[in-house]
């Protein structure tokens, strides 16, 4: 992952130290798609920090874009955070959120996780890695292109080509090898299916633990859960599931972000903006690692027990920006190769 600057611990405890001083009747509107019940502590520990009262609507991402896009300039948001590149993508794109700089989050957040324009920024971050069964696999696969081995026919489980996490793995795939060896992965992907795409991430786990599929592909925060919690069919035979960290010898594992941006219209936007930079401060990069089992941004700051057990790994450093424009593409692939 990419070094922090040394001075960004000094930047971030001067700017929320213990001693900051407490506003006055002020406040920030939060339109909210994460729905973890673990962000509680985050948002209550940034008021107790400022005074800033912090008042929150949460929804669907699209739903909460259409919101905004309505509302136009009478909005009364402040700050939009989603999951994934490709909803902050359309969030740009929307035209509902707005330019940032800010010295803290420049030092944060390397240059990949955040958008070209400084739109929105990554807040943490999952890889979406390889997993199997130890019983079943003897040589499971090393990289992304390996799902598509013949080798592995009727072993895959994976998600539906609408969500967004395979849909920003494609695009990154688009943007380092190209349109058409990224259609020939995603034919090949689909040929080595166990079954149609159905279900989330866990679902993809508990396929291993139920013998439908020997191979399945998920994000880490899910197994990570599982490591940590009981999770149900999946935690109780957890020892039986295997993992790869994809491409250690080429590009790295592919990661994909929670995100945030300040609104077009924010009314607070002093605000919106200190609320940015505190996301990155050490307190909430360790709420988004020990409560939802997410990786830091900031690569200064570790991820808890169960992501260290994972182990090290390289990151794919592709401009998450770039991929995000590749978008369009990767839903052209799934299409025509019958990714359903």
């Amino acid at each position: 992952m990419t070094k922090a600057t040394t001075t960004l611990p000094l930047i971030i405890a001067a700017t929320f130290g213990v001693a900051l001083p407490a506003f006055a009747a002020e406040e920030l509107n939060l339109y909210s798609a994460r729905h973890y019940d673990t962000d509680e502590q985050l948002y209550s520990d940034f008021t107790k920090a400022t005074g800033i009262t912090i008042n929150r609507i949460e929804g669907q991402s699209d739903e909460l874009l259409t919101r905004m896009g309505a509302e136009g300039a009478n909005s009364p948001a402040d700050i939009l955070i989603t999951v994934d590149t490709s909803r902050l993508k359309r969030a740009k794109d929307a035209g509902v959120l707005q330019s940032v700089e800010s010295e803290i989050l420049e030092a944060a957040i390397p240059a990949n996780l955040q958008d070209s324009d400084n739109q929105w920024f990554g807040i943490s971050q999952r890889a979406r890695i390889i997993f199997y069964d130890k019983d079943a696999v003897a040589n499971p696969p090393k990289t992304y292109a390996d799902l598509a081995d013949p080798a592995y026919k009727g072993m895959v489980c994976i998600r539906s080509s609408s969500n967004t996490y395979n849909q920003t793995l494609l695009a990154a795939i688009v943007e380092h090898e190209g349109k058409e060896a990224a259609t020939a992965w995603a034919q090949g992907v689909v040929d080595n299916m166990a079954r149609s795409p159905q279900g989330g991430d866990t679902d993809q786990l508990r396929g291993i633990v139920s013998g439908e599929c020997a191979i399945a592909v998920s994000n880490t925060y899910y197994f990570a859960r599982a490591l940590r919690t009981d999770v149900d069919g999946v935690s109780p035979q957890v020892d039986r599931i295997g993992w790869v960290f994809p491409d250690q010898d080429g590009n790295g594992a592919h990661v994909n972000l929670s995100g945030v941006g300040v609104a077009k219209h924010a009314p607070n936007r002093e605000n919106a903006v200190k609320f940015l930079e505190y996301l990155v401060s050490e307190q909430a990069q360790r709420y988004f690692a020990d409560g939802n089992d997410e990786y830091p941004v900031v690569s200064a700051f570790k991820g808890n027990d169960a992501l260290q057990q994972l182990g090290e790994f390289k990151a794919d450093e592709v401009d998450l920006s770039a991929v995000a424009t590749k978008l369009p593409v990767a839903l052209e692939i799934f299409n025509q190769v019958g990714w359903k």
